[in-house]
């Protein structure tokens, strides 16, 4: 059992207190004891731990031992768990309401839904006859798709690389080192449909379709650049071909961009 100071005023009686001894809580903690100046006599003033299954409130002595025979080390563990939790606890609030306040700013750099909703576009290309073109808007810019003839798809086909300006195919839907063989360029297998960004690689300028320049494909009159059935550089000052994008057929007679 336990041994406490003046034990006239603490009597244990099987290692409890009777509840009707409390006429005093502890400023600190609000442990009950006998009367504040039982505690402050046994404790220096000094809120302390209760002793292990006897109910009452004790105070760390200056010795270094709890009443009872317990180390101060005890209370330094008990003391250093509980500072380390608030530590915890108040770092893990502060991370919690950092993210809340920066969330909204990263959020308003998201893309709004309607740009969302023009990421990807589907184009009804029914209406589209052989030798005949549309032009679509496409994410600010305008696409155009081609349905070419057989003399075209054999024209750009009979094209050897060395007299290309561009040897890249410029194709989305491809590796990007593939090179511009008019095989490379339209989406489908039968060579029929070309799809490009109707934008000149010069200096952005839309080009005229409709078997136009020297090449019987595109003419940008700008600046004179001249483009085949295929799309691609063939003369004047613009460097590449015009780029294929990501596009595809989801049925018969729709094409999907983006």
């Amino acid at each position: 059992m336990p041994v406490v100071a003046n034990s006239r005023r603490f009597a244990l009686m099987n290692g409890k207190m009777p509840k009707r001894a409390f006429r005093w809580r502890c400023p600190e903690c609000q442990i009950p004891t006998l009367d504040r100046r039982s505690w402050e006599e046994f404790t220096g003033g000094a809120c302390g731990l209760r002793l292990s299954g006897s109910g009452l409130h004790v105070g760390v002595k200056s010795t270094g031992f709890l009443a009872g025979g317990s180390d101060l080390s005890e209370v330094n563990h008990v003391e250093g768990t509980r500072r380390d939790f608030i530590h915890y606890a108040t770092a893990s609030t502060g991370v919690v309401a950092g993210g809340a306040a920066i969330w909204p700013l990263v959020d308003q750099m998201n893309p709004s839904a309607d740009v969302q909703a023009l990421s990807s576009i589907e184009v009804d290309v029914s209406g589209v006859e052989p030798g005949t073109q549309i032009t679509v808007k496409w994410r600010g810019k305008p696409v155009f798709i081609r349905r070419r003839t057989d003399v075209e798809i054999e024209a750009a086909r009979a094209v050897a690389m060395d007299q290309l300006i561009d040897t890249l195919a410029r194709n989305g839907n491809i590796d990007s080192d593939a090179i511009a063989l008019d095989e490379n360029r339209s989406i489908d297998e039968e060579g029929t449909w070309l799809v490009m960004v109707g934008v000149c690689s010069h200096l952005g300028c839309v080009p005229l379709g409709d078997e136009a320049g020297d090449y019987g494909g595109w003419f940008c009159p700008c600046h004179g650049s001249h483009y085949d059935t295929s799309g691609r550089i063939r003369r004047g000052p613009a460097p590449e071909n015009m780029e294929v994008p990501v596009a595809a057929f989801i049925d018969e007679s729709t094409i999907k961009l983006g």
